[in-house]
């Protein structure tokens, strides 16, 4: 099997991405690699990093047929899988640039993307999606190439478009594996797109070194075993799986099952019941509105066994991390709790979970304290794709839910003006691609990196308290963070999006899309207490706002509602691929609405 002249021997000895697969292929070809679910098959497959290797050799093949020069963009348009890890490997191997897009985006954001990146080739999952990228208008001049993996139904006349099928079986064979492109640490590995809160959005260059000195610092602070199985759904065009869910356990060795779907997710874990997961928020907040869900049906002997088993779980967590002494009544407690609460509840999430991490957004403490007390290390990070992405990580045995973490080995921080947290070190971007002047904005000449939020380091431990640009100031001059009020409102599981506003207004109002079995029940509820219409709703609604976030100032509380059954989606344009709020485009999407809440006179 061909390499480098001289073979890497250990992880901190490697360079480039290319490497690092190559490295783990010698150390453990046995060892099983994949597990995917083949839908013609109807079955579950497993693959040794023998075998792997071995599939990814005629992708290789297929993309050097096309004669890119080294440098030249790939972008990848797939859901997570082997296909797409298999171009991945293959753009990397030929010293070309992989550029993931998300699956879900819209249309108009991948072809921008397209444009933007100058992509020589496009890789696709279905007809219909390419035909959605054609019908932007959006001139792709630069684009030679479109592999697509389902060719099913008509497509636009194009001699660019060919089969996966046929592009894999046109590639010359041969009897030896084909060598690797010489890659350079300094030389990149992605072009990853950030979300696009607030705009279009931009190419975040990440080199080899930027990534390799990330996964390696990463194994430092956490480390996965062999026989770990993570389950990978986030998209792979999000750097925190890309890094975490699919670079760190080829460097681990350990296990990557992708998940059919996320509709299909619960089913998934079950079956195939990781031992680590990585995710947003998101995930748990929806396991913990079920939990609560179920208490408010349940009786009162099945909630008293779990208020019991949430405190008592509570006070071993903060035992464990030496915040308290362990008492023998909880002791004695708890391996009944365990059996009849705790493992029941895990069990929705496979039952073999030991660590769950956390990213992309803060969780609510109810939250995190709900799965923390059940016994699973739920470890709040802290990252952005401009790093690589982690930053910072909490530990297994130094988990404090309210921070995110000691800073990764490597990693250099301190605060700015107005608190802000500059980042700087090996994992810190290149630049944003084709845009040097919003380069300089962000990344200081000494490498300083601008992040944007607000943060406290004491001890070396990171807490996040803000983000400059999401600050709201009303017109009483009252300086809010609304995302951290978001975050408190989705712990109840009433609410399933929600958004603050109430720059330059009196008071804030919140939009909120409700769930709805749970507003059923609760509009049953307000009946039965003979309160009906809207005004009793709106009441009803603002009440458990209030509860919501009563742990901030008066304030921060809004005084009025406006409430939606319709979810707010990435194809509408209201959220990015990551599930984060377009806070512009919500308030352009609902300006009638907001106007005529700030026309009335508000609830006090």
């Amino acid at each position: 099997m061909p390499g480098p002249i001289s073979q890497p021997q250990t992880l901190a000895d490697l360079r480039t991405l290319p490497e690092l697969l190559r490295w783990r292929v010698r150390a453990t070809p046995a060892a099983e690699a994949y597990r995917h679910f083949d839908g013609k098959a109807a079955r579950w497959v497993s693959q040794s990093w023998r075998e792997i290797e071995a599939e990814f050799e005629p992708w290789r093949r297929a993309l050097a047929a096309e004669g890119f020069a080294p440098s030249e963009r790939v972008a990848i348009l797939m859901p997570n899988g082997i296909p797409h890890i298999a171009m991945d490997q293959a753009a990397l191997s030929r010293g070309l640039v992989p550029v993931p897009m998300h699956a879900v985006d819209n249309p108009d954001s991948i072809a921008y993307i397209l444009a933007d990146s100058g992509a020589l080739l496009l890789f696709v999952d279905t007809l219909e999606r390419w035909r959605a990228i054609v019908a932007t208008g959006q001139k792709l001049d630069a684009l030679k190439r479109v592999v697509c993996a389902d060719m099913t139904g008509p497509g636009p006349a194009d001699a660019r478009i060919i089969a996966l099928d046929a592009w894999l079986a046109a590639a010359p064979g041969a009897t030896a594996p084909l060598p690797d492109v010489v890659v350079e640490p300094s030389d990149l590995a992605a072009i990853v797109y950030t979300s696009g809160t607030t705009g279009r959005p931009k190419g975040v260059m990440l080199s080899h070194d930027n990534v390799i000195a990330n996964v390696q610092a990463i194994a430092r602070r956490i480390a996965a075993e062999p026989h770990d199985v993570f389950l990978s759904f986030l998209p792979l065009s999000h750097t925190f799986e890309r890094t975490g869910g699919y670079y760190y356990p080829i460097a681990a060795g350990a296990c990557v099952a992708y998940a059919r779907s996320v509709p299909l997710l619960a089913e998934d874990l079950r079956h195939m019941q990781p031992t680590v997961l990585i995710s947003v928020p998101r995930i748990y907040e929806r396991v913990y509105a079920l939990i609560m869900q179920h208490r408010a049906a349940a009786g009162t002997l099945a909630r008293v066994l779990l208020d019991l088993t949430i405190a008592v779980g509570g006070r071993r967590f903060d035992a464990r991390q030496r915040r308290c002494a362990p008492s023998l009544p909880d002791r004695l407690a708890w391996p009944l709790l365990k059996r009849l609460v705790a493992d029941k509840v895990l069990a929705r999430l496979g039952g073999r979970l030991r660590v769950a991490v956390s990213g992309g957004a803060p969780i609510a403490e109810p939250v995190i304290r709900l799965f923390l007390a059940l016994g699973l290390d739920i470890l709040q990070g802290y990252g952005m794709t401009e790093t690589s992405p982690v930053v910072s990580v909490n530990t297994p045995d130094d988990n404090d839910p309210h921070s995110v973490g000691h800073v990764l080995d490597g990693v250099e921080v301190r605060l700015g003006e107005n608190a802000e947290l500059l980042v700087r070190g090996r994992s810190v971007m290149l630049g944003y691609w084709r845009k040097p002047d919003e380069t300089r904005r962000v990344k200081e000449a000494d490498g300083w990196l601008h992040t944007g939020d607000q943060a406290r380091i004491e001890n070396g431990r990171i807490t996040i308290t803000g983000r400059i640009k999401d600050i709201l100031v009303t017109s009483t001059g009252e300086k809010i963070a609304p995302v951290d009020l978001e975050t408190a409102i989705l712990a109840d599981p009433l609410f399933e999006q929600a958004l603050v506003v109430g720059e330059q207004r009196p008071f804030l109002t919140a939009l909120v899309v409700l769930n709805a079995k749970a507003w059923v029940q609760e509009k049953e509820r307000l009946a039965a207490s003979g309160k009906k219409g809207g005004a009793a709703e709106q009441a009803a609604l603002l009440a458990r706002i209030a509860v919501a976030v009563k742990a901030y100032p008066s304030y921060a509380t809004p005084r009025a509602v406006w409430w939606t059954l319709d979810p707010w989606t990435i194809a509408g344009g209201l959220l990015t691929p990551t599930l984060k709020n377009k806070r512009p485009a919500l308030e352009r999407r609902f300006a009638g609405e907001i106007e005529q809440i700030y026309a009335k006179k508000p609830r006090q």
